[in-house]
């Protein structure tokens, strides 16, 4: 099994700047695909980045493309989302995601493990 601890959750002003992090731990050998997922209130769960097992392929989706990335650390186990140039539609909680087969980038479900979720609030 493998356990998902996302950070760096938090509240920000319009035009501002947060990183998610999220450590992998458990059967991290296991692993192919890694992902962030979003959830606004009353809204389903979205995909907003995922990053392939070959160290390269990245997808966004396409309210985020220019304003977020996404890196992997495949030594360390981690996944960070970079966010810049928020908007107060970006308000969610935030959840990172791993798959143990890679698919379609530009959907990754289904999921095998999920995080917790940590809270990004955008203000106007």
């Amino acid at each position: 099994t493998v356990q998902l601890v996302e950070s760096g959750g938090g509240s920000v002003q319009a035009a501002g700047s947060l990183t998610l992090s999220c450590a992998a731990s458990g059967d991290t050998d296991r692993v192919a695909c890694m992902a962030w997922f979003r959830q606004a209130p009353e809204k389903e769960r979205e995909v907003v980045a995922v990053f392939s097992s070959d160290g390269i392929s990245t997808h966004y989706t396409d309210s985020v493309k220019g304003r977020f990335a996404i890196s992997r650390d495949f030594a360390n186990n981690t996944l960070d989302l970079r966010m810049n140039s928020l908007k107060p539609e970006d308000t969610a909680i935030y959840f990172c995601a791993a798959k143990l087969r890679n698919g379609r980038l530009s959907n990754p479900n289904p999921i095998d493990y999920w995080g917790q979720g940590t809270q990004v609030t955008v203000s106007s």
